[in-house]
């Protein structure tokens, strides 16, 4: 890098002198931009490693560099003379200007540069003459009113270039953007007063939606609530149709604007009027459905305010509108969708529109658009593979499904990818016959003809959603892709001469039903409930795709399929929840989530060499609930590729644990595997874990997918004969029916009593010492050690032989006077709420009680949710633990017939070595957590010892022996209050450690090689 670095000085340095000698001449009027480029602004950016002129070659969608069309926006406003890719994304924009103007004060450059990257969601772009070179911020929204500075982060003149080139090179050259500088930059500055424009434009299309949902439904009383909101997603959908095809070219600029400002009708809905006119015309033009108002005879009749729709058409031109409209990347517009989409319009009793957010987005958090990488990953493994070395004849009977497409983000993937390839492929033969009438030449480059992109688009895409709102979108989608680099004299001619209209009816390709459900559904019922069957929206395939479905299926099924655990499901959707469980073996584990569903189903719907690939939670490969579509994927040998992001966040905005999946119906003797640790360098270079796993070694099991250096290892350990669960009971703590009731916070400790705070009566009060037990939160377990308990639970029983019985009322109002007085205050505070109904039996009992007897054993203690192994010896059973969830702990006891210490299994399972085991196949959190449930811990393998053998026998006394030090260790650290002699117990805890670790590696047999993987990957202690 120091050397193309030097490269780079001694380039722009030779352009600095020639600009320096000859400042005058460049600064005259007569000076052309287009000289500037060439003579400066193109060698600039080559020495920072950018192909400006395309010397390699590359095809036109490709390129490094490209030089935007000069096309008018409005009077004024033209594209960025350069916009910079790697591979298909782009990066950032460059805006050249002539010398002659000074650019530090042009506000109307900054914001030209700035409304066309923020638009473009770029996070930097440069405007430049190259005597001034400035770099903006262009994550905020963008104003006419803006100074020239407002955003601007750095500001160099030419010939301070060489001192500062350090800088510049280190954010734009091309090597600083692959290792994502960009990125990087915008991540560190965060987003802080920043405006992204997906945020911003879904904030403007919402307030359409409100605003005509409102006057609509005032103006249009006999309007049903499914006929509003599909008039209002119409509108809506037709509106920014026409504003992007304007701004595209193929449509007359401000034709919009115009119609909302025409002088006014006797009528006062005439801009409407006028609107449905255009919409007219526009049907003869594109004929695509979205405009067709044969079949749509609801939105002609309807009436809107002319002062409602006037402010909603001159909002979108400048200068009240900041956004480019050709510019709105297709991921930024389904993102924007995604996220409209999950609010729907509802009608009060008295015919108000109100916008409230759907029942199920509202359970699951929110929605989560996919990121643009990953759609392309997925598309490329599936589609690419298989389109790879075809031709467009071969490739024309391909059919792409995305089962529940939303916004239609996957779709739009395939559908790009199918362009770049026909359109690659027509250019490396020119001459061939297929070739000919479907490729033209712009100035630009090689265009795909509209007839071509109908062509590919019909023949190859097809998608289903149950939401019919969401199916609308993703035909606007592709029709917009579709209206690309199109112009009015394109669409004129074509119309003209073929008497074809420009765009397709996507109708019959994108589907709206109910994927996972057919028409049997009602079967059953004479007279099927309206809102039931509207909400249910059953979907026969072989109907709706009859030629597809006859030849065997689809090619290719991709996308996100919903993510909805049945618990939610269950409150609006209860009779699907059982009927999945019937109709799909995925589902037949119980608390299945939907996207199983989604898989079972998607592998059904493929052709026998079919390939399947979604985004989907990773919680399956080791869920209970899992365990059939496991099984499933594992008996036909499916699975073909996984990509694992462990703990790493791919949604924004969301806390989703991921991996990309990738199935061949065909079989697969082996997978694929991919675990990124680093999500952005993965992105910026694909840098992962990667290795193989044979079909035969993929079982219905749990999926651990362990790869690279680390995976003899860890199949050594795996094929250890004894697990934990075999010499030892694993049990979950106690669970209370009601933890504000029976978990309190202690305040005070005396004699005999505790002063304690509950959250059930919200106060503080005394309570007798004897009936609590010391309560453990998993933060305060620590591995060897615990934090005094901040908690105590309230523990009504007396533990007899290994039984425990329930104090009766008689015992509790004699020995426990404090406690029942408390337990009665509780008691009486529930009967008032439940209206005097409450009447429970012993009411002061857990509600689940089956451990109890086990707290007072003696036990080690598991925290679950820890960023390394936490056990610690509970040996006089003094503590309880709460059972399930992050806070809570597991018991593990030894069992009386193995021989083995519980001493000697602590020190195995705080080791290096187990922990670095469980992290393999156990469950990851942000911020470098795992889980140690049961089911994990449970599958840790145990070094058994066999004690005819001395040295056998030998080993486990001095493991017990140093475990035993280590705990006697951390009570010293505990009590030790000089800074001196804590230091000093560190220092003998680690040296102890490090003997641990060394004596349990010797009785693994582990190689010199094998400590040195376990040593690089573990974590740390806390």
């Amino acid at each position: 890098m120091t050397s193309d670095l030097e490269n780079a000085k001694r380039i722009i340095g030779e352009r600095v002198e020639l600009f320096a000698r000859n400042r005058e001449q460049y600064r005259h009027p007569d000076y052309k931009e287009a000289r500037l480029r060439a003579e400066f602004l193109d060698p600039f950016f080559e020495a920072l490693g950018w192909d400006v002129s395309n010397r390699q070659g590359l095809s036109e969608v490709d390129k490094e560099v490209i030089s935007e069309d000069a096309i008018k926006i409005g009077e004024t406003t033209r594209a960025p003379d350069y916009s910079f890719w790697i591979g298909r994304s782009r990066k950032f924009f460059v805006e050249a200007k002539k010398p002659q103007l000074t650019l530090r004060a042009d506000a109307g450059a900054a914001f030209q540069l700035r409304r066309y990257a923020w638009s473009a969601n770029l996070p930097l772009s440069i405007l430049t003459d190259f005597e001034e070179f400035a770099v903006y911020d262009c994550r905020a929204r963008p104003s006419v009113a803006d100074k020239a500075s407002v955003g601007r982060i750095c500001f160099i003149t030419f010939d301070q270039y060489l001192e500062r080139l350090p800088e510049i090179y280190d954010l734009f050259s091309k090597e600083a953007v692959l290792r994502g500088s960009l990125e990087r930059y915008a991540q560190e500055k965060g987003k802080r007063g920043t405006q992204p424009v997906d945020e911003e434009f879904l904030k403007e299309i919402e307030g359409w939606r409100a605003l005509l949902a409102k006057n609509i439904a005032a103006l249009n009383p006999r309007l049903s609530l499914d006929e509003l909101n599909d008039a209002v997603q119409r509108t809506i959908d037709r509106i920014i149709f026409l504003r992007m095809a304007e701004d595209r070219g193929a449509e007359e600029f401000g034709r919009l604007y115009n119609i909302a400002l025409e002088r006014p009708s006797r009528s006062a809905y005439g801009v409407y009027q006028r609107f449905i006119a255009l919409c007219r015309e526009a049907d003869t033009k594109y004929n695509s459905g979205l405009f067709d108002l044969e079949r749509d005879t609801l939105t002609p009749t309807l009436k809107i305010a002319d002062e409602r729709l006037r402010a909603i058409l001159t909002s979108l031109y400048f200068p009240q509108s900041p956004y480019v409209f050709r510019e709105l990347a297709n991921d930024t517009l389904g993102n924007v969708y995604e996220q409209f989409l999950g609010k729907v319009i509802h009608l009060t009793p008295s015919h108000q529109a109100r916008i409230e957010v759907k029942p199920e987005v509202k359970k699951a958090g929110g929605v989560y658009y996919t990121p643009a990488y990953i759609v392309e990953y997925i598309v490329q493994e599936t589609v690419g593979k298989l389109i790879a070395g075809k031709s467009p004849e071969e490739i024309s009977p391909l059919r792409i499904l995305d089962p529940a497409c939303g916004s239609g983000s996957f779709l739009l993937g395939a559908y790009q990818l199918l362009l770049d390839y026909h359109l690659d492929w027509y250019v490396e033969h020119l001459h061939a016959p297929q070739t000919r009438d479907r490729i033209y030449q712009t100035t630009q480059g090689w265009r795909l003809t509209t007839a071509e992109k109908k062509r590919i688009l019909l023949n190859n895409i097809y998608g289903v959603d149950i939401d019919r709102q969401a199916v609308e979108v993703t035909k606007l989608s592709l029709l917009l892709k579709v209206l690309e680099d199109e112009t009015q004299e394109s669409l004129g001619k074509q119309l003209a001469l073929f008497k074809e209209p420009a765009l397709p009816h996507l109708d019959a390709n994108i589907r709206c039903g109910n994927s996972l459900i057919g028409l049997d559904y009602f079967a059953e019922q004479l007279i099927p409930d309206p809102d039931e069957r509207r909400r249910i929206n059953p979907m026969d395939w072989e109907r709706e795709f009859p030629g597809i479905m006859r030849n065997g299926g689809f090619d290719c099924v991709i996308g996100n399929p919903p993510y909805v655990r049945i618990q939610m499901m269950k409150e609006w959707a209860p009779r699907e929840v059982e009927l999945y469980k019937q109709k799909y073996a995925a589902a037949s584990a119980g608390n299945y989530d939907l996207y199983v569903v989604f898989v079972e189903k998607g592998l059904s719907l493929l052709k026998p060499w079919g390939r399947l690939g979604f985004i989907l939670p990773h919680k399956f490969f080791n869920a209970q609930y899992g365990a059939p579509l496991r099984e499933l994927i594992a008996r036909g040998k499916y699975l073909a590729h996984v990509v694992h992001f462990g703990d790493q966040q791919v949604f924004r905005g969301a806390t989703t644990y991921t991996c990309l999946l990738f199935l061949d119906k065909a079989g697969s003797e082996a997978c694929r595997v991919v675990k990124v640790e680093d999500l952005a360098a993965w992105c910026a270079k694909g840098k992962a874990i990667e290795g193989t796993i044979p079909a035969e070694k993929i079982a219905g099991a749990e999926w651990n997918f362990a790869v690279g250096t680390s995976a003899v290892l860890f199949e050594k350990l795996r094929q250890m004969p004894v697990k934990l669960g075999d010499v030892a009971k694993i049990f979950v703590g106690v669970q209370t029916s009601a933890d504000p009731v029976f978990i309190l916070s202690v305040r005070q400790v005396n004699a005999k009593t505790l002063r304690v705070y509950s959250k059930a009566t919200d106060n503080e009060f005394e309570i007798e010492k004897e009936i609590t037990r010391p309560l453990l939160k998993g933060a305060e377990i620590h591995a060897y050690d615990l934090d005094e308990p901040a908690n105590v639970i309230l523990f009504p029983y007396r533990i007899e032989n290994s039984t425990a019985t329930l104090f009766t009322e008689a015992e509790m109002k004699k020995d426990f006077p404090l406690a029942w007085k408390y337990l009665w205050s509780v008691r009486k505070k529930l009967e008032a709420r439940e209206g005097g109904k409450w009447r429970v039996p012993q009411w002061w009992q857990f509600g689940r009680n089956q451990n109890i007897a086990e707290m007072s054993k003696r036990k080690l203690v598991a925290q679950v949710l820890a960023q390394r192994a936490s056990f610690i010896l509970d040996a006089n059973g003094e503590y309880c633990f709460v059972g399930g969830g992050n806070a809570g702990g597991y018991g593990v006891q030894i069992s009386e017939s193995s021989p083995l210490s519980d001493v000697y299994v602590l020190g195995l399972l705080n080791s290096h070595l187990l922990d670095w085991y469980v992290k393999k196949i156990s469950t990851t959190f942000r911020g470098g957590y795992f889980s140690y449930a049961r089911r994990f811990i449970e599958q840790l393998p145990i070094r058994v010892i066999n004690f005819d053998d001395p040295n056998d026998a030998l080993q486990h006394r001095r493991l017990v022996t140093l475990v035993t030090q280590m705990l006697e260790l951390h009570k010293q650290l505990r009590a030790a209050r000089i800074a001196a002699d804590r230091e000093m117990l560190k220092r003998q805890i680690d040296a102890t450690d490090e003997q641990i670790n060394a004596l349990v590696y010797a009785l693994y047999g582990l190689t010199e090689e094998e400590i040195a993987v376990v040593e690089e990957g573990h974590v740390g202690t806390q």
